[in-house]
């Protein structure tokens, strides 16, 4: 068996029918697959949306609510409602749930990130299944489009997770746009690695089709293969999609969906939770010299290197590292802004006299710094 744990995400319209209201049918036919997959011997975590379809009807809402407050209402009614029948179901096939619902900032603190990892693992250790959503009564920007994609690479990563399905309503990565009637449409099944040909083929920068549902697969891809974990995107429409995928990742096969192969090189769990976790709070700039010292031998940065500062921040805040032309890692700064631009250039010997006190020869060392990924912007 090559995964032994794996997260399942699902979103809203694979879950609800044409009136985006909950559709039972569906939600027992994804359950009895998930029982199936743990009967294999398997530990399997649910990430699920359909907290605000499922209020909806509660409310008195026909179609989905446009304003944040009215989504929140709907949410928190549609939460409690969502897990019962979850709860319903998998007691149906002989299985229990739990509820856990997660924000960035449960991800963004240290000591919050470990604590839903252990709560996890021990869900796992005792037989139970994780049914994980946004906690969208608190929150704003994460009702938005893609919120869940995101939540459950991190999720994946955070309980290292073999493999990441992502269902949807669409089968998966097309080179264009299949809402175009095109005769070149065809299906990517198979992406080794993640480039600027394949973001540009979600809908990035530049693109006229770009809705921001592929984008956002696109970046949970990203976080995922980065922590080691296998990705597919797949159709949750046909009968069986999830075992049918699950089998076929195995094969190897890849006539199904679209799968992301891990990288061979995977960050630990705590350079994850840096690289994937944290909002950057500025920027770092760094000349050629301490630029080639990161990327190729692994230094840590020291003030010498650095040519400037962008934004405020504070000492033990995660700020990004630029070239000058594009980002080239992040990590956590022993300094603050206004210290930096006063050691800047300096050697490490000097920040005392400088500054007047001594904290770390580094501003940030390799062990709080994650050097690639010029996708993320600030």
């Amino acid at each position: 068996m090559d995964f032994k744990r794996i997260v399942v995400k699902i979103g809203s319209s694979s879950l609800s029918s044409k009136n985006a209201k909950l559709n039972f049918t569906k939600i027992d036919d994804l359950t009895r697959q998930l029982v199936d997959l743990k009967n294999q011997g398997r530990d399997v975590i649910l990430v699920s949306s359909g907290a605000i379809a499922a209020g909806m009807g509660e409310l008195g809402f026909v179609k989905r609510p446009k304003s944040i407050p009215e989504q929140q209402a709907c949410a928190a009614v549609g939460q409690g409602l969502l897990i019962g029948i979850y709860n319903k179901f998998f007691r149906e096939y002989g299985e229990k749930c739990a509820q856990i619902l997660l924000t960035s900032s449960d991800l963004e603190n240290r000591n919050r990130y470990l604590n839903a990892f252990n709560t996890l693992k021990e869900l796992l250790e005792h037989g139970v299944v994780p049914v994980i959503n946004e906690n969208d009564t608190v929150v704003t920007n994460e009702i938005k489009v893609g919120d869940n994609d995101t939540l459950s690479a991190r999720v994946a990563g955070l309980v290292e997770a073999d493999l990441l399905i992502n269902l949807s309503d669409v089968d998966g990565l097309y080179n264009i746009s299949p809402n175009q009637n095109n005769k070149d449409l065809k299906l990517i099944s198979l992406v080794e690695k993640i480039n600027k040909e394949i973001e540009d083929m979600a809908g990035g920068k530049g693109s006229s089709f770009g809705t921001g549902g592929m984008q956002t697969k696109i970046e949970a891809a990203k976080i995922a293969v980065n922590s080691g974990v296998i990705m597919i995107i797949g159709s949750a429409e046909d009968k069986n999609s999830l075992l049918n995928l699950v089998e076929m990742a195995e094969k190897k096969e890849y006539n199904m969906g679209t799968t992301f192969l891990a990288e061979k090189e995977s960050l630990s769990k705590r350079k994850q939770w840096l690289n994937f976790n944290l909002p950057p709070s500025g920027k770092i700039f760094v000349d050629k010299g301490a630029a080639e010292a990161l990327i190729k031998r692994g230094k840590s940065l020291l003030p010498g290197g650095i040519t400037g500062v962008e934004a405020n921040f504070n000492s033990g805040e995660l700020v990004l590292i630029s070239n000058g032309k594009k980002i080239i890692g992040r990590g956590i700064v022993n300094y603050s802004s206004d210290e930096i631009k006063k050691i800047k250039g300096a050697h490490s010997e000097e920040i005392k006299d400088i500054l007047g006190y001594f904290n770390k020869s580094e501003v940030i060392h390799r062990d709080n710094m994650v050097i690639g990924g010029d996708h993320y912007e600030y």
